[in-house]
């Protein structure tokens, strides 16, 4: 009898592996797309708010440069000298803005056609008052016209959220505006008292479009500060805007009042209510770029929180894979390691497993094995302890063997002594297999 050779491991599943790898495509590729289209998506909005971010700050600069040209125009209309050393400063500032910024907003064109257009005015004022009038007016508009580019560039005219929206109306289109109307009324009110009687008609023409020009974006602005007080989530906007509003307004009601007089208007008084309407102005629009900039800034944060969630949920779709693809691995080694039965890899003989001296338990049930079963050669081949020999029961005269030889008629089965013993025996007695007694 020979003994096969230990079993050899069972082959990799081919249609489970299969079913593995198109688990994990079913599961990463759209994975994957839905990352791509999200991260992609992402990209784009935090791209457009850094932008208008920095929109911001080039309109920030802008507003320097606004302020120092309305008061040189002042100076230059009024006879005095140009402040001369503001409107530098405020010229190097936007300057170095500009060199930042002005490739990506496209601003660089039409920046340097402004500054030319500054360095190009009269260090002392001209002999004719309507001749600097004309000349700062000329600059002032390409400054509007700058204002302008800066919005449409930096994408804050595009801008989906009411409050920003109407924050970057206020800031850069209203408010200078507003501001440079200012001084040009105020200037206005400066020509029409050196005219004759006979131009009065002309002067009140004039001084009437002009209080139209400082009033009109001006309540504009207060709508758009409403708007945008009314539609937003910060919760310091309408507290740092309210105020600095209402001290505009009475500002440019007061100068609209002082140019109402188109007979006399005192250049003193309607100067000093430009410089008021100005300082006021420039306050607000500091608060309405801060504020504008915190919205942009918490959009920002808002935007790269975002991304960390679509990163965490496509490292998460990995994990899972991962997990999915290693747990039949993992079960197979637990299997292999403890969880299979010992028996699996080892030899046996004729399909019998070899007993050891540290099995414990009761024999299977079945038939005894009779010793023709197991040859003695093959036991000792096998290393198998050889069995216990048995004696027949008895042979039957016939020949029959397993059977007890028949009784003479005399012969009492059991003796009379032992009937008690032999019924109490047999009631001790274990069922099941001939051998378990």
């Amino acid at each position: 009898m020979t003994v096969p050779a230990q079993r050899s491991r069972r082959a990799p599943n081919r249609t489970g592996t299969a079913l593995r790898v198109l688990l994990a495509v079913a599961v990463l590729v759209p994975a994957g797309v839905l990352f791509h289209s999200a991260w992609r998506s992402n990209d784009e909005r935090l791209t457009v708010t850094e932008r208008e971010r920095h929109g911001v700050e080039y309109l920030r600069s802008l507003g320097h440069v606004t302020l120092a040209l309305v008061d040189a125009q002042s100076g230059a209309v009024a006879g005095r000298a140009a402040a001369a050393a503001a409107l530098r400063g405020a010229v190097e500032q936007t300057s170095a803005i500009d060199v930042r910024y002005g490739a990506e907003l496209r601003t660089s064109e039409r920046w340097a056609g402004l500054h030319a257009k500054i360095e190009a005015l009269p260090d002392r004022p001209p002999a004719d008052p309507q001749e600097a009038w004309t000349v700062y007016t000329e600059t002032t508009d390409l400054l509007l016209a700058l204002y302008a580019k800066v919005r449409e560039s930096s994408g804050l005219i595009r801008d989906p959220e009411s409050d920003t929206y109407h924050l970057q109306d206020a800031a850069g289109e209203e408010l200078p505006e507003a501001l440079i109307a200012a001084g040009r009324l105020a200037d206005r009110a400066v020509l029409a008292a050196g005219r004759s009687g006979a131009d009065r008609l002309r002067t009140a023409s004039d001084l009437a479009l002009a209080r139209a020009d400082v009033l009109s974006p001006a309540d504009d602005l207060v709508e758009n500060l409403r708007a945008a007080v009314e539609n937003t989530t910060s919760r310091t906007l309408g507290g740092n805007l309210l105020s600095r509003l209402d001290g505009y307004q009475r500002a440019v009601e007061e100068l609209s009042t002082l140019t109402r007089d188109t007979a006399a208007p005192d250049p003193i008084q309607v100067g000093a209510a430009r410089a008021s309407a100005q300082l006021a102005g420039s306050g607000l629009t500091t608060i309405i770029l801060a504020e504008l900039d915190t919205l942009l800034r918490d959009r920002v944060d808002g935007l790269t929180g975002e991304r960390r969630i679509v990163v965490g949920a496509l490292v998460l779709a990995v994990l899972l894979v991962l997990a999915l693809a290693a747990l039949p691995v993992l079960a197979a080694r637990s299997a292999r390691n403890g969880g299979a039965p010992a028996e699996a890899d080892e030899p046996t003989v004729d399909g019998l497993r070899p007993t050891t001296g540290t099995e414990s338990g009761p024999p299977p049930p079945g038939p005894p094995l009779a010793e023709s079963a197991l040859p003695v050669g093959a036991v000792l081949a096998a290393g198998l302890p050889p069995l216990p020999e048995r004696r027949p029961r008895g042979t039957d005269p016939t020949g029959d063997p397993g059977r007890r030889p028949p009784l003479a008629d005399w012969q009492d089965p059991v003796p009379a002594g032992q009937a008690a013993q032999s019924t109490a025996a047999d009631s001790q007695a274990p069922w099941g297999r001939p051998d378990a007694r």
